[in-house]
């Protein structure tokens, strides 16, 4: 019987907020991939091309209305402890506490 890939070890979970390496923007991660789930199209269009095979995360970018798909290898764990400025924040998170968000949490 052959054994299942193993799941790789994700740097980011939802609510942290990332910068990008390359790209200079600061964003929150809102949801993670275990490989790269785009088609080959958006792929090859992407003009970075970082290994399919590592976490790709969803992320929200600050001060822009856009939303991203990035690679691990190009995030970093944002200094900056500020919110984040995007309208669809509070569609994935209920909190913000200490530099993060959490979703279903108050502090009601």
């Amino acid at each position: 019987m052959a054994t299942p890939d193993p799941i790789p070890t994700c740097a980011f979970e939802p609510g942290q907020i990332v910068d990008h390496r390359l790209y200079d923007y600061r964003g929150v991660v809102v949801a993670v991939d275990a490989t790269c789930q785009a088609d080959d199209e958006w792929y090859e269009r992407n003009r970075t091309q970082p290994a399919r095979d590592q976490p790709w995360y969803h992320v929200l970018v600050d001060g822009d209305h856009r939303t991203t798909y990035v690679a691990e290898e190009n995030l970093t764990l944002s200094d900056n402890s500020q919110e984040v400025d995007h309208p669809l924040v509070k569609r994935f998170f209920t909190l913000f506490l200490h530099g993060r968000y959490y979703r279903g949490l108050s502090l009601n």
